[in-house]
């Protein structure tokens, strides 16, 4: 828990020195280093194609950082302000609270338990806004600690609010969807779904984009794809070793004994009459 606490500040912080666009990405490392201990530490055997999936991460990563943009300097958090209230965010802001609100009182209560979908879906919608939150409100302290006060103005504890709401509604919806659906599914699904509204609200909000050339543009699009191609990779080997080292140790059923299992009225219980001697069942063959 400690080093789940100094890793999420890790990623606060980030987000006030680099745009949403570099950092949201580089979030696949994670998975890789949790692969490579469990590998090492747990013995969970990793396979070739995982170790593939780690690859293409890590290419993807370097790709990105390479190609990422130059944030433009922000001086207060009045000009935050201003970026999200611009007409485009605005509508992002709307759509997005419509569709959780759908989701939350229309499907979640009828396929909730059924669709993967939904919570996750919820998740990531939430989440986008809570990256731009985040990414204000680190500014903001990055700011005051740099000696421009911005804590006198309201705007730096509505971003917090936005913050604290955001979060724990996200949080609540993920344990739901874990609880619900295997790890293997929900982790790519929410990770692809995450990462991918968090960068459309970067690129709305703070504009990370405007003066790239368009090959860069494309680099970062390119690289974000082997990213999320290596990430669904990696999920989608474990849950094969796991389902693999299941098959391997299964022991067949004998035809009888699967005939017994599924006749009567659905008793799972064995017959424990004892099957006839070999010459009886010659002879009645015959």
């Amino acid at each position: 828990m400690i080093t789940m606490i100094v890793g999420e500040v890790a990623n606060f912080i980030a987000y006030a020195f680099a745009p949403a666009v570099l950092v949201t990405p580089l979030g696949a490392l994670s998975i890789i280093v949790s692969a490579v201990l469990a590998h090492f530490i747990l013995k969970e055997k990793l396979h070739k194609l995982g170790m593939l999936g780690c690859v293409m991460c890590i290419v993807g990563s370097v790709i990105i950082v390479i190609h990422a943009p130059q944030e433009s300097p922000i001086t207060s958090v009045q000009e935050i302000w201003i970026m999200a209230t611009q007409p485009a965010f605005l509508l992002y802001v709307g759509s997005v609270i419509m569709l959780v609100f759908i989701l939350v009182f229309h499907f979640s209560p009828r396929c909730g338990h059924t669709d993967v979908l939904v919570y996750t879906g919820i998740c990531s919608l939430m989440g986008s806004l809570s990256v731009m939150s985040v990414k204000a409100l680190g500014t903001s302290l990055k700011l005051t600690f740099e000696g421009k006060n911005q804590l006198i103005y309201p705007e730096t504890w509505f971003f917090m609010l936005v913050v604290a709401t955001c979060v724990v509604t996200q949080m609540n919806y993920l344990n739901k969807a874990l609880d619900t659906f295997n790890t293997a599914i929900v982790s790519p699904i929410y990770y692809v779904m995450f990462t991918t509204l968090t960068i459309l609200a970067s690129v709305i909000m703070f504009k990370d984009w405007d003066g790239q050339s368009g090959g860069d543009i494309i680099s970062d699009i390119c690289g974000f794809i082997v990213v999320l191609s290596g990430t669904i990779l990696l999920h989608t080997t474990k849950d094969f070793e796991r389902s693999s080292s299941f098959r391997g140790n299964f022991v067949p059923v004998s035809s009888t004994l699967s005939t017994r299992l599924c006749s009567g009225n659905g008793d799972s219980k064995f017959d424990e009459e004892v099957p006839p001697p070999p010459e009886e069942v010659c002879m009645r063959r015959q």
